[in-house]
């Protein structure tokens, strides 16, 4: 009944009550999900217990009695994630997430994610509504990537990924791909690859299904927008015309 109460904001993103929690910076994800099971949160007036509760940024949330601040002001970046870096707002490990590379004090958080040694481009931001758009497996949103695999692929492999491969139960048929380059003697290919997919590892699962080990990972666009000349690490900010197009994919 809690969740029947938190949801139904229609447009809105839902993420984990805990996430949300330490997301703000007021303390770890750990010690919120403590605090939960304490029964020291509220969700709009509601005490909530059960882990895994989806809220979502604008609800009025209580923490141990403070209240979590919301963001007025929405920025959105694009960043060039670089190798060994976390798609997340915090780690319980320490390592260095993709929001320590964004100088901003407000709370954002990355619309998807990117495997730690994946590198490419990936969004930031604390707009929950666009961030559920993006999200939605319903909005086909096309992300490209380029992929150094082990070997070449065989005529068996190509008529595979045109007709769709089955991952983990479910069949992933990519938009679009083409091989870039074969590399005879490293026995490599590079291979570009379309899907609308937001599974974990969906490009590593593909690969692997076909027997080709991924060795390097790449997101090089991900709907309209591309890295451009933005180095490794490196950001900018959206601009406002990029924004209204992205709000036009849902």
């Amino acid at each position: 009944m809690i969740f029947d109460i938190l949801r139904g904001k229609e447009g809105i993103c839902m993420e984990r009550l805990q996430k949300v929690i330490a997301s703000s910076g007021l303390t770890s994800r750990r010690k919120a999900e403590e605090l939960i099971k304490q029964g020291k949160v509220t969700v709009n007036g509601i005490v909530v217990k059960e882990l895994g509760t989806k809220v979502s940024y604008e609800d009025d949330i209580i923490v141990d009695k403070i209240l979590l601040k919301k963001e007025t002001n929405k920025e959105y970046y694009l960043l060039n994630k670089p190798s060994g870096i976390i798609s997340s707002v915090s780690d319980d490990k320490n390592r260095k997430t993709v929001v320590d590379l964004i100088d901003t004090d407000s709370r954002i958080y990355p619309i998807g994610r990117l495997d730690y040694d994946t590198t490419g481009l990936i969004l930031l931001t604390n707009d929950g509504k666009l961030t559920n758009i993006l999200s939605h497996p319903s909005n086909n949103i096309e992300k490209t990537y380029i992929a150094k695999i082990e070997g070449i692929l065989s005529k068996e492999n190509i008529d595979a990924l045109k007709k769709g491969v089955m991952v983990d139960g479910k069949k992933c048929k990519p938009v679009r791909f083409k091989v870039r380059k074969k590399d005879l003697e490293k026995n490599t290919s590079l291979v570009e690859i379309t899907i609308v997919e937001g599974r974990n590892h969906i490009v590593k699962k593909l690969f692997h299904e076909l027997k080709h080990e991924v060795i390097k990972l790449k997101r090089e666009s991900y709907a309209f927008l591309n890295l451009g000349n933005l180095k490794s690490g490196e950001y900018r900010m959206l601009s406002i015309k990029e924004v209204k197009k992205l709000y036009s994919l849902k």
